[in-house]
């Protein structure tokens, strides 16, 4: 989809595009040597995608991941995700979509693009069409219009396309009468636990027996690698006093980050949610817009906006009377962002579609943007600077220090030289450093990086810097069974006694088999009615799983069931239906939901046929 449809519209073209998002993963297979145009992303039947459009997606895909990280995607996440492939599959997609809407006869015609275009908000002034708003935003997002139209009327085709698909779909009474039964479907069960810390004092621990058992676990001892050193700290702090800072100095870096002294404008705004469902119909959004509309009208005629929004608002801001407080531009949704900073104070928008539904919003109050002078933050900027030139001070002297040992040919001799006092550490992990080397992580990466009797380079570790001298490693070992004995002992019989209360289970198993439920005199214990989405603290997910995956016919489970660190034998109690019932608001729930699915089979079905006749060509050295 094009840029400006991602990020500012909520038309009705990009909710029908979910659904082909949804199957956009379903069918990948691609030709090699169709067409080996190097100038293109890839070439569906003669169609090219071109570099530029697969990067664009790519970019958008990119910063999509980097939000949800909160700014910073992890190390080799991408590349395991494989999103080059993901994003290109995409593209592939949307374009087998076209031309198979294309080859079906769905046309959009001028006067239909127009009119969508002239409908999105993000388009308009004053709940009007703003042909020069148009025409700036599209500049923003480098697009002219025939390209935008051309890229819409693309979208509206294959979105056309995807509703005469659907319309094939149906869920007939039967079939959701039969699903209503299994979500419906109630049982009962009476079962016994058999815990391992319940067999603790049966374990007898042999010395012989132990050993043998080390012997074969003893990998998951292993100890991790373990240095010695001496190092040399040079910390920032040490050094702040001899930064010398002139009025000049303060002046040159305030400008210079003059933003970061600025407060931009806020606004506070109370609003009125009327809650869309995000698979609600376009006939149901109509009915929540008109609801909205009518509120619109009671404030216009003068009631308090903070009262009807306790009244009508379906939002987390009700009791507040929908105040949402002082925020600045970008921290909204992008079409009430917009709708907020283009009302005068007191001002009451019409209805304002978002992603939640539609909202009507009344701005309180304007802080307008300032700036703090210098007067104000010079210390603030004397703070700032001295950390800045700090560094090459601290870094002069650690400098100066590294080259004198290695003059001196090891630390010890600089140290008998007079040279800077020598920090000392007993044998640690990397995950178990001396406390003031915690946050050292640059220091902690050079060192275990270092054999015994080798020395670091000059190490920044936030704080300042740092040189060390690794005096001894331990390398990774298994530690002999006197050293951790208490341990290995806990271990071993915490898994005998585990398999102790498993053979219980199993004899008890076998005897209710035997005799068509569980014995009597057995520590059993009885559930309520369960459906098959049960969550109960006393009773584990998988032995409901194994409860309802019990036939008609059978009392008595056919084996044991491991969940919690106990052993579960179960027996059928009782089983009922539809009680207390489906509500028809949840039926009609599981009717949308299966008719979504029933959708999504004949598209991908639709979509098989497109690929397994598509010829396609790849430039694989895309996705290096």
């Amino acid at each position: 989809m094009l840029n400006i449809l991602r990020k500012r519209s909520q038309s009705i073209v990009i909710q029908a595009m979910v659904v082909l998002i949804a199957v956009v993963f379903i069918f990948w297979g691609v030709g090699s040597n169709l067409n080996d145009n190097r100038n293109a992303a890839a070439v569906v039947n003669d169609e090219e995608i071109s570099f530029q459009e697969f990067q664009q997606s790519y970019d958008r895909s990119v910063e999509t991941y980097r939000q949800q990280f909160g700014g910073q995607v992890p190390a080799g996440f991408l590349e395991g995700l494989g999103l080059k492939s993901q994003v290109l599959n995409q593209l592939i997609q949307a374009e087998l979509l076209r031309q198979g809407a294309a080859a079906s006869g769905v046309v959009i015609s001028a006067e239909e693009t127009r009119r969508m275009i002239q409908e999105m908000q993000v388009f308009q002034e004053n709940g009007s069409f703003d042909l020069d708003q148009y025409k700036a935003i599209l500049s923003q997002n480098r697009l002219t219009p025939t390209s935008f139209e051309d890229g819409l009327k693309s979208d509206l085709v294959t979105t056309r396309m995807i509703e005469q698909i659907n319309a094939f779909a149906e869920v007939p009474p039967q079939e959701l009468q039969a699903w209503v039964e299994f979500a419906d479907a109630e049982r009962k069960l009476a079962y016994v636990a058999f815990q391992g810390a319940d067999f603790l004092d049966q374990v007898e621990v042999a010395d012989e027996a132990l050993a043998a058992w080390y012997e074969q676990h003893g990998s998951q001892y292993v100890t991790p690698p373990r240095v010695k050193m001496q190092y040399l700290s040079f910390p920032f702090a040490e050094d702040l006093e001899q930064v010398a800072l002139t009025e000049e100095d303060l002046a040159h870096y305030y400008q210079d980050n003059l933003a970061a002294f600025s407060q931009p404008e806020q606004r506070r705004a109370r609003h009125i949610l009327f809650k869309v469902g995000k698979d609600a119909t376009t006939a149901e959004k109509e009915a929540v817009k008109k609801r909205a509309e009518q509120v619109e009208e009671e404030l216009r005629q003068g009631k308090d906006f903070a009262t009807l929004a306790g009244q009508y608002s379906e939002g987390p801001t009700r009791s507040k009377g929908g105040d949402l407080g002082f925020f600045g531009r970008g921290q909204m949704v992008p079409s009430f962002d917009q709708a907020v900073f283009a009302l005068e104070p007191g001002a009451i928008s019409a209805p304002v579609e978002t992603p939640f539904g539609y909202h009507l919003i009344m701005v309180e109050e304007v802080k307008p943007a300032v700036i703090r002078s210098l007067a104000e933050v010079e210390a603030e900027v004397r703070q700032d600077l001295r950390q800045q030139r700090v560094r090459g001070i601290t870094f002069q002297k650690a400098s100066a220090a590294y080259e004198e040992i290695i003059r001196a040919g090891s630390l010890d001799k600089y140290v008998a030289a007079g040279g800077s006092h020598v920090l000392e550490t007993d044998f640690f992990s990397r995950n178990q450093p001396p406390k003031n080397l915690e946050q050292a992580m640059a220091l902690l990466e050079a060192v275990f990086g270092l054999r015994a009797g080798e020395l670091s380079s000059l190490v920044e570790t936030g704080q300042g810097y740092a040189i060390a001298f690794v005096t001894d490693r331990q390398e990774p070992q298994v530690p002999p069974l006197a050293d951790i004995r208490a341990q290995v002992v806990s271990d071993y019989s915490a898994e005998q006694a585990a398999d102790l209360a498993r053979e219980a289970a199993e004899q008890l198993l076998a005897k209710a088999r035997e005799e068509g439920g569980l014995p009597a005199g057995s520590a059993i214990k009885e559930s309520d009615y369960l459906k098959r989405d049960a969550v109960q603290a006393d009773i584990p997910r998988e032995l409901v799983q194994a409860l309802f995956a019990l036939s008609n016919s059978q009392v008595v489970a056919e084996e044991v069931i491991a969940a919690n660190d106990s052993f579960y034998v179960f027996a059928l109690v009782d089983g009922r239906q539809n009680s207390p019932g489906m509500s028809a608001e949840q039926q009609q729930g599981l009717a949308k939901q299966l008719l979504l699915n029933q959708q999504n089979r004949l598209l991908s079905a639709w979509i098989g046929v497109l690929r397994s006749d598509a010829k396609i060509w790849i430039n694989e050295q895309l996705l290096q």
